[in-house]
């Protein structure tokens, strides 16, 4: 439809209150692990939509600086992978947290995130991937391992197919919502970035709780922003 890459529809509001929230105490039939509840909240906020068809194209089509409580629909020709909207954020600003998940992701992208964390762009990170992943993805696995155990943070493992990016920075909070994993793959796929923080709260208040199949952090706490220590 002629107009479509122009669209923005405004919707003032705030976020509501979620519901759903806590923790199933019923352990799986492995009798080990914890299942953790869905959880849902409402938004009425600004929505501004574009059409992408390649990643250079971001620069054009999406704000160079973003406005606070927005948030910003994306459908993409195929060619732009999730860690592509990240970067875009980082280009705004450091982020002193930030936590992902996904199903897969791959070598390089791991490499990528291990060069924000040394040049300072990105303070503390955790990991959320698949149940697969050690199995299928083990180097990819190790690597992760690696990374947490280098910087902080950790790799955890559970039933998890989801597809987020959550981080918190002195401009602006965000979630970025995507139906990518961390890969580069020839579909469309689409993406939402919302700037808010209690959507950015509610996401790492659920993933704080998730327990990992795996054994390898179990010292990990949940990282304490540093306007909650203030």
């Amino acid at each position: 439809m002629d107009g479509m890459d122009d669209l923005d529809l405004s919707i003032d509001g705030d976020f509501e209150d979620e519901v759903n929230a806590g923790f199933d105490l019923n352990l799986d039939d492995d009798g080990l692990t914890q299942k953790p509840l869905s959880k849902s909240i409402k938004t009425k906020d600004r929505q501004v939509f574009k059409r992408l068809t390649s990643e250079r194209q971001l620069e054009e089509l999406l704000e160079w600086e973003f406005e606070p409580d927005t948030a910003y629909h994306v459908i993409s020709g195929g060619d732009i992978d999730a860690l592509s909207f990240l970067k875009y954020i980082l280009r705004q600003q450091s982020l002193e947290y930030v936590a992902f998940s996904t199903w897969c992701m791959a070598e390089c992208d791991i490499l990528e995130i291990m060069r924000y964390l040394q040049l300072g762009r990105i303070t503390r990170i955790d990991g959320y991937v698949g149940e697969i992943f050690k199995g299928t993805y083990y180097k990819e696995y190790e690597m992760l391992l690696s990374l947490h155990k280098t910087y902080g943070g950790r790799t955890a493992i559970f039933r998890n197919h989801a597809k987020i990016f959550i981080g918190f920075g002195k401009k602006f909070d965000f979630v970025i919502e995507t139906s990518a994993n961390i890969n580069t793959n020839p579909r469309s796929e689409n993406t939402v970035i919302t700037t808010n923080t209690a959507l950015a709260l509610f996401y790492k208040d659920f993933y704080d709780g998730v327990r990992s199949f795996e054994r390898d952090f179990d010292d990990w706490k949940p990282y304490k922003l540093s306007r909650e220590q203030a």
